[in-house]
């Protein structure tokens, strides 16, 4: 455990839950490796409580937070400025606090593409299916567009929310391969895809039995395809576990919280973060 004086400094996570996040286990384990006299925490906050909360950080010096469901979007006009790369997204994940006001940016996108960039693989010719249209899907489709993917298909269930989300985006790259459609309209693309991914909380603890699609829907899946789930606790989830039956390659959400996280405690600490500590910390943790 972390020693705590009256010197140590405050950084966190906010969200709604965030009882089940083990960035706290892996920020933490970071922050001993390093030296630094401050301690990561985790906020739950309501989302009608998001501007108080903010102003209560600011009052007592915290210098840092993630930002995690349901507050990615919300938390954006609160904010002093906000990077390009969080702007393109329509997303933050990771606040700091700079020249009388909070900051933003997002590394999620980078996290997310980590583990399919270790696969080596031609992703020129993959549309991915996304679930979900939420803060988390935004990284996603920005994250695939960078890895080179033709198309991206997006699937939700409210089309009003879904029209939102397809006019939201403002780079040519994105606007031209996005696809929208509602969850109807799944099962004719779920054949089609080597790269399925639920960005969605269904299915994240305590709810750890219930999967964002059913089994019959994943055997649709093509030999080789990949089922990627954005949830790390628990691991694997139901989501994956029906995927890997069907002869899926699974990725969950672990590393994608590793790198997003190593990012953004680079950005709080101006120091480089130790990756194999974060990792081996929340690996165990996940034991």
């Amino acid at each position: 455990m972390p020693e705590i004086h009256g010197t140590t400094q405050l950084l966190g996570i906010i969200g709604h839950p965030v009882e089940h996040s083990l960035s706290p286990v892996m920020q933490n384990a970071a922050l001993m490796h390093l030296g630094i006299d401050a301690i990561f925490l985790p906020f739950p906050v309501e989302p009608e409580h998001l501007p108080t909360a903010l102003a209560g950080m600011a009052a007592i010096g915290v210098r840092g937070f993630n930002a995690t469901i349901p507050h990615k979007q919300a938390v954006m006009p609160l904010l002093k400025t906000i990077t390009p790369v969080a702007q393109q997204i329509g997303a933050v994940n990771t606040v700091w606090w700079d020249d009388g006001g909070w900051y933003g940016t997002n590394t999620d996108a980078a996290g997310f593409i980590a583990p399919l960039q270790e696969l080596a693989r031609d992703w020129s010719d993959v549309i991915p299916v996304v679930l979900g249209n939420g803060g988390a899907a935004r990284a996603v489709v920005a994250g695939c567009v960078e890895l080179g993917c033709p198309k991206v298909v997006v699937v939700g269930r409210n089309e009003e929310k879904l029209a939102a989300f397809e006019q939201s985006w403002t780079a040519p790259a994105i606007q031209q391969r996005l696809k929208v459609q509602t969850w109807d309209q799944l099962d004719n693309w779920l054949s089609r895809t080597q790269l399925l991914i639920n960005t969605t909380p269904v299915g994240m603890a305590p709810n750890s039995d219930r999967s964002p699609i059913d089994a019959v829907q994943l055997a649709q899946l093509p030999g080789g395809a990949i089922a990627y789930d954005l949830i790390y606790t628990p691991r694997p989830t139901q989501f994956l576990i029906q995927a890997q039956a069907t002869g899926a390659t699974i990725i969950d959400g672990t590393e994608m919280l590793v790198q997003q996280g190593a990012a953004a405690l680079e950005r709080w600490v101006g120091q480089p973060a130790p990756v194999a500590v974060m990792r081996s910390a929340l690996l165990k943790a996940l034991e």
